[in-house]
């Protein structure tokens, strides 16, 4: 019998420093490879840092829409910069979100002849210093701090696997060489009259190692699908980020660790919108994960037995990883699906394979 689940689990950050590590390595062992998501309380990010990108998120949202569109993403090969409302797609469908997407700070290397996704990493754009004073140096402090976890949360998650703490460091590269995505998402509510659906962001999966999200504002609408494919609210939760695994580290488990589908819902009429910052761990671009052996312990691959097969689930399924492709291509084709415009501006060979007809007709889900 499959082992399923009807609620996401919560894990304290400060059971690591209270003498009950133990304690939180179980449970971290039972949401990697049965759940796929979790809550962790009490994170080790700074409240002065959280407060102030708070104050910041509907601050930057009430930009001009001139302003917003000198940074459109558009103009970026890195895929980051603006997006307006229902410029991206899952699976086809429009997604009703605003957003900006940023990252870790990262100097292009990629020369001609070298592989297109090394074009994906590179500066982020900002808006203007005069425009939101101390955004960009709060955003900065909060990546930051977000991917010190992250990687203090790989070395937790391999001891929970039963792994060596280091053993997922084979699959990133020096951190000089090293470039993690971030995003600011502003859902409204259905009162927008540009609304087409209540898609907030159709079924997915992320595509990388692990994701951080912060829910930055007290609305529902996350939702995770659990193994016989109902929907499982995972609303916010104060002092929390909610953690799941991407496909990337699913795959490079072979299965053990468990991507799990996840969409999120329109906020209701009569609400405000909702506002949320993930924070994506990326892996090394060059890394075939499928290529790399990791050996778990008996007991431990015993539990992906225990925990069953999963029904079949309407997402995107980044099955690149599985065919053997480097991981920067996986993420490139992910990216070029979710925006077909910019892929057709800065990866038109790529684009065409995926788009043969050229751009793509939005549908509307739900």
């Amino acid at each position: 019998m499959a082992a399923n689940f009807d609620s996401v689990p919560i894990l304290d950050y400060n059971l690591l420093h209270s003498g009950h590590k133990q304690q939180f390595i179980l449970k971290l062992r039972n949401a990697s490879i049965n759940v796929g998501f979790l809550y962790l309380k009490n994170p080790p990010v700074e409240k002065e840092v959280l407060d102030s990108l708070l104050s910041y998120i509907p601050r930057l949202f009430e930009l001009s829409q001139e302003k917003k569109d000198a940074i459109a993403m558009i103009n970026s090969p890195h895929f980051l910069g603006y997006s307006k409302l229902g410029n991206e797609l899952t699976k086809g469908a429009t997604d009703q979100r605003e957003q900006f997407d940023f990252a870790t700070q990262f100097e292009c290397k990629w020369k001609p002849g070298e592989p297109e996704y090394k074009r994906m990493w590179g500066n982020a754009q900002w808006p203007e210093e005069k425009d939101i004073p101390g955004f960009k140096a709060t955003m900065l402090s909060y990546l930051s701090q977000v991917h010190a976890l992250s990687v203090e949360f790989t070395h937790l998650l391999s001891e929970a696997l039963g792994l060596p703490t280091g053993a997922l460091n084979q699959f990133y590269d020096s951190p000089e060489n090293m470039q993690h995505w971030s995003k600011i998402v502003k859902y409204p509510s259905l009162d927008d009259p540009k609304l087409n659906s209540n898609q907030g962001v159709g079924p997915h999966f992320d595509s990388g190692f692990l994701t951080f999200l912060l829910q930055a504002s007290q609305h529902p609408g996350l939702q995770v699908q659990n193994l016989s494919g109902q929907w499982i609210d995972a609303p916010p939760i104060p002092d929390t980020f909610v953690i799941n695994i991407g496909k990337g580290l699913e795959a490079a488990t072979k299965g053990l660790a468990k991507a799990t589908s996840h969409r999120v819902l329109s906020p209701p009429r009569g609400s405000t919108p909702r506002y949320s910052v993930p924070f994506f761990q990326n892996i090394a671009q060059s890394v075939r994960v499928t290529e790399h052996h990791l050996e778990f312990p008996p007991e431990i691959l015993a539990l992906k037995e225990t925990r069953g097969n999963a029904a079949e689930m309407d997402s995107i399924n980044f099955s690149e990883y599985d065919r053997g492709e480097a991981s920067g291509q996986a993420n490139l084709i992910g990216r070029v699906k979710s925006h077909p415009d910019v892929g057709q501006k800065h990866y038109p060979e790529l684009f065409k394979q995926i788009f043969p007809q050229g751009l793509p007709t939005p549908t509307t889900m739900f």
